[in-house]
């Protein structure tokens, strides 16, 4: 290749990065910097601060956790959702546990998604004073899940089960097993460090409501472990809780969960919410501690 020609390609791509640059990497930066300054959008682009007196106190964005040194909930406020970010509501570790449906068994290293479920199922209703038992968890807030042992079928199931165990809950944090006896075999509780993956792994319903009084986002993290928001029912089912610590009435404090409450995007997006910080912020406002 001749040297003019070499010397013509780099100076046409220079010309092009140079141009690109100012397009790309000053003339569109500026160009959404700009916008975002319009009228309804400068509050989303500083990230919906919420100022109390001057003060920044949070964002309509990020949950909060409301709760004490210790990690209990205060029962002055209303209580978020569980938060797999971090340490909790941590906006630098955002992030869900990425544990499914069929993470059913605990393990020496890690209680699985469905014992995590229960427990805290069974902590929100001694909490809030309601049904705190859900379907697929015994009465002890743990996973109720067997694990059946026998000689099995050419598609897995087992025949004739010759030993069912109980597999998270040990011999040492129970009296019994949820269950006394499964297709006829007296059902074991669980030695620690003992092996029962090989029996046929069965969750057992049990006699929960279908349609527990603790709904699902009371026991389930968010997918970002940053949402802000929860559903009316949870909100509702704490306004009992709240009023006695406030010492006002509990129609008073669902009334205060309405006026908070927003429903779906256009009508038909999403589900509806309330906004926990906002919410106990309005808390503060409106029905302040007695002293």
């Amino acid at each position: 290749m001749r040297f003019a020609n070499l010397v013509r390609l780099h100076w046409a791509a220079l010309r092009a990065l140079l141009v690109l640059t100012a397009l790309l990497g000053l003339g569109y930066p500026v160009a959404v910097w700009l916008l975002a300054q319009l009228p309804g959008l400068h509050d989303k682009a500083q990230g919906s601060i919420i100022e109390v007196d001057g003060k920044a106190v949070g964002s309509r964005l990020i949950g909060q956790s409301f709760t004490d040194a210790a990690g209990r909930a205060l029962p002055q406020y209303f209580q978020t959702r569980p938060s797999a970010a971090g340490d909790g509501y941590d906006p630098t570790a955002s992030g869900a546990s990425n544990l499914g449906p069929e993470d059913i068994v605990d393990t020496p290293a890690r209680k699985s998604l469905l014992t995590l479920v229960c427990a805290r199922s069974k902590a929100v209703g001694e909490l809030e004073h309601v049904d705190g038992s859900r379907p697929f968890c015994t009465g002890n807030g743990v996973g109720a899940v067997l694990s059946v042992l026998g000689p099995r079928d050419a598609r897995g199931s087992v025949v004739h089960p010759t030993r069912v165990v109980s597999v998270n809950e040990p011999c040492a944090t129970t009296a019994r097993p949820f269950v006394a006896s499964y297709h006829g075999v007296r059902v074991e509780c669980a030695n620690p460090g003992e092996n029962y993956s090989t029996g046929r792994i069965v969750p057992v319903r049990g006699a929960a409501p279908g349609n527990p009084p603790v709904p699902a986002d009371a026991v389930t993290a968010s997918g970002s472990g940053l949402d802000p928001d929860i559903s009316p029912a949870y909100a509702d089912i704490q306004a009992a809780r709240v009023a006695r610590a406030r010492r006002v009435g509990t129609d008073q404090i669902r009334e205060l969960i309405r006026q908070n409450e927003r429903g779906r995007d256009l009508g038909i997006f999403g589900e509806p919410r309330v906004n926990v910080v906002q919410l106990n912020l309005a808390l503060d406002q409106k029905y302040p501690l007695p002293r």
